[in-house]
């Protein structure tokens, strides 16, 4: 699948910028089991629209909605304690996959200098769980930003608070139009764009097609990403 923008022109880009959940490591489907395990529990059902709203949130915006979509008959705060609970539980014990794709393509970036760093939702404590099984390929990236925790993220996605802080950190400090993001939720697509930057969308299987619409492109894995459209070289597969 290669989805393009109708009104795409791209442009040539000098730094990346990751989304972690779902972009790089295969956590959504540990959120969803946990997500979709509570609705369950009360009756309710965890529909991909609902999905949809909540995927690429920081947890306490996943939270309120979810609780509030599905007319849960539980607070905010306890929906999102459990939530934490059980997600923490499984990365204890099991860490997180790495998508198909990702490491062959961060591999190549590192290896043709192209900077490149992460953008995530999470606390840097959970965060370090996810990443445990990879922390040596995790030590390719510039820097992380911790958007949970970090004090210049004001806003969380779709603000495109987390981006700009991001791009900021580079040691170039490059303008976000010279920055290509790379997202599987819409919130984190409408972030990049309202940074000023391109994105590449890798969604979610179950994410309706009009939710991947605003991306500059949507593909079906890293394995497919068109880095020449972007005036990098191109990763060749074996």
């Amino acid at each position: 699948m290669l989805r393009i923008n109708v009104l795409t022109k791209f442009k040539k880009i000098s730094h990346i910028i990751f989304d972690l959940d779902g972009t790089l490591l295969d956590t959504e489907s540990v959120y969803r089991n946990a997500i979709d395990s509570i609705a369950r529990r009360h009756g309710q059902k965890y529909t991909s629209e609902i999905v949809g709203k909540v995927i690429g949130r920081v947890v306490q915006e996943t939270s309120r909605i979810a609780v509030t979509e599905m007319n849960l008959p539980i607070s905010h705060d306890e929906f999102e304690q459990e939530l934490r609970h059980m997600s923490e539980r499984h990365f204890r014990q099991h860490g997180a996959n790495l998508l198909p794709g990702a490491e062959p393509l961060i591999r190549h970036l590192h290896s043709n200098k192209i900077p490149i760093a992460v953008a995530t939702c999470s606390s840097e404590e959970h965060a370090d769980l996810k990443i445990s099984r990879h922390r040596e390929f995790f030590k390719l990236f510039n820097h992380f930003v911790y958007g949970e925790t970090d004090p210049e993220v004001i806003r969380g996605k779709p603000s495109p608070d987390i981006f700009l802080v991001c791009a900021s950190r580079f040691p170039d400090n490059p303008h976000p139009n010279m920055c290509l993001a790379f997202e599987d939720a819409p919130t984190g697509v409408h972030a990049a764009i309202n940074a000023g930057m391109q994105v590449v969308m890798v969604p979610d299987d179950n994410l309706p097609d009009h939710l991947q619409k605003d991306a500059t492109l949507a593909i079906k894995s890293l394995h497919h990403v068109p880095l020449d459209k972007f005036g990098l070289p191109i990763l060749k597969l074996d």
